[in-house]
């Protein structure tokens, strides 16, 4: 696709947001990492607990669960903590439900043995896609906390069966675009957000027209284009995970396609 004089940034339709992961970026979290898209920036840690919930005492199985937060100076005005407030609102239950269940998908659990991993995503500079930038972080830091175990010997196998990655899609004046930033995304005819496995597979669509509805046809479109993107996705976690005690799991994705930045 030629590049869109619509785009904040001048990219061109199908590329993503540049790309980067630094792991150990905590101390003390049993998998850490700091993950950034463009100008969205997420601290995501792993932390392993041994025991879990009480529906799953006995019965040798794990568990995965997540909790998201945005720092109040993450966007352009202040949010209030929600704790300050007493509850977490409804959109950020439904983001952490999200992130908990995208990665189980690609969890044997019971490989996992009766612990839970919790994984925390905090979001320090917020544009746009906090919660697919969320959802890759997660992943790295989880399998970074799983070598841990592994090289203690304390896992049954390696449970994790497939990589895990997600980004979103969108129309913007009438083009379809990947990886949107908050600007796009607040402005887009179509907004939708994609999880998918490295085999392939769909863990989550979340797709919404704000105005006219849109076709199969563009559907068919923004998938295609989702799946390239979280191709080039899934090799950049490959690429930092390298240098880690991870064995290999799942497909081998393919290397980054020209035009998506990484």
């Amino acid at each position: 696709m030629a590049t869109s004089a619509g785009r904040t940034d001048g990219r061109a339709d199908d590329a993503l947001r540049p790309l980067t992961f630094v792991p150990g970026y905590l101390r003390f979290a049993e998998g850490s990492v700091l993950v950034e898209a463009g100008y969205t920036k997420v601290i995501c840690a792993a932390t392993v607990d041994d025991k879990v919930p009480p529906f799953l005492k006995g019965k040798g199985s794990g568990w995965i669960t997540a909790e998201y937060s945005l720092l109040p100076r993450s966007t352009s005005e202040r949010t209030p903590r929600e704790a300050a407030a007493g509850k977490i609102g409804g959109r950020t239950h439904e983001i952490q439900r999200l992130i908990g269940r995208s990665l189980r998908s690609v969890v044997d659990l019971r490989a996992l043995g009766e612990r839970t991993i919790w994984l925390d995503c905090d979001v320090i500079q917020a544009d746009g896609g906090t919660r697919t930038t969320a959802i890759n972080g997660a992943f790295v830091a989880m399998c970074l906390a799983l070598s841990q175990l592994r090289e203690k010997g304390t896992l049954r196998g390696w449970p994790v069966i497939d990589w895990l990655a997600a980004t979103s899609v969108g129309i913007v004046a009438d083009h379809i675009m990947l990886d949107l930033c908050y600007e796009e995304d607040a402005k887009a005819q179509v907004d939708m957000n994609v999880v998918m496995t490295g085999e392939g597979k769909y863990v989550e669509l979340q797709g919404t027209a704000e105005g006219v509805p849109f076709s199969r046809a563009d559907l068919d479109r923004l998938l295609a284009l989702a799946a390239s993107g979280i191709e080039r996705i899934t090799a950049a976690q490959r690429q930092v995970l390298a240098s880690s005690a991870v064995p290999s799991f799942g497909r081998r994705p393919s290397a980054p396609k020209a035009g998506g930045s990484v």
